[in-house]
């Protein structure tokens, strides 16, 4: 009889152990085979933030700011739509490029649409080339004196660890969706899903990458462009765009 229980036990053992692993396996396998990621050392790589040219005519999409950057002497490594914006595609908060102000942080908190969803938040730069995430709430006590770049966007996915409250495991909401986080060693993870995939997903996925703060950017619209990856979307018609570049 103790054999049989001993037994019992050893099967239900190793038969838990293998669904763990099968999960974990699968779990991996979803998020690298279904999710576009890029990760920027801004100490190292030049990043910067978009939107109009010279003669103030909104860019738009990758292609015709490659085009732009041709003039500038400069090579198109990596780009995503950064921010929701409105139907001007104006952005719909915050954004600083250069160290100007071009539009004033939002700090209304109930409105419809996700980027209302609380806590919204602020991807930035600083004048160090140090990426930072931080809610809306904590951005309206810094000043604006030491950050190069800003966008502000929302939800908010993680803050300081935690997944945010109004997501829920299994939900239907799903869209092809993109975000960006900070990693522990200070380095921009940048992602966005190759198929439709909803809020708790992921904040998962960049939790499960060690983030502490990670900001969604947009859905429906999202593309990113990443020749390393084979991947180039050229097309849509949006607001501020990040982007990777390099000199020629």
């Amino acid at each position: 009889m103790k054999f049989q229980k001993y037994l019992i036990l050893f099967v239900s053992i190793a038969i838990f152990t293998s669904f763990t692993v099968q999960q974990s396996d699968r779990a991996y396998s979803i998020e690298e085979g279904t999710i576009l990621s890029h990760i920027v050392d801004p100490q190292e790589q030049k990043l910067a933030f978009y939107w109009k040219d010279e003669e103030g005519k909104i860019i738009g999409n990758f292609k015709k700011l490659k085009d732009h950057l041709i003039d500038k002497c400069q090579d198109l490594k990596f780009a995503m739509n950064g921010g929701m914006y409105l139907k001007d595609r104006s952005p719909q908060g915050l954004f600083i490029q250069n160290n100007k102000l071009y539009k004033k942080l939002n700090t209304i908190e109930k409105a419809y649409g996700n980027f209302y969803m609380q806590p919204n938040g602020v991807f930035y730069l600083s004048n160090e080339n140090e990426g930072f995430v931080c809610s809306t709430m904590e951005m309206q006590k810094k000043g604006f004196d030491e950050i190069k770049y800003a966008t502000q966007s929302g939800p908010m996915l993680l803050s300081n660890g935690r997944m945010n409250g109004h997501f829920k495991k299994g939900s239907s909401n799903l869209h092809i969706r993109n975000a960006v986080g900070i990693l522990p060693n200070g380095k921009i993870l940048f992602a966005m899903s190759k198929q439709k995939i909803n809020f708790f997903d992921l904040a998962t996925y960049f939790k499960n990458k060690g983030c502490l703060n990670a900001l969604y950017l947009d859905g429906f619209v999202s593309r990113a462009y990443l020749p390393a990856k084979e991947w180039e979307q050229t097309d849509g018609n949006f607001g501020v765009i990040i982007a990777e570049t390099k000199d020629q």
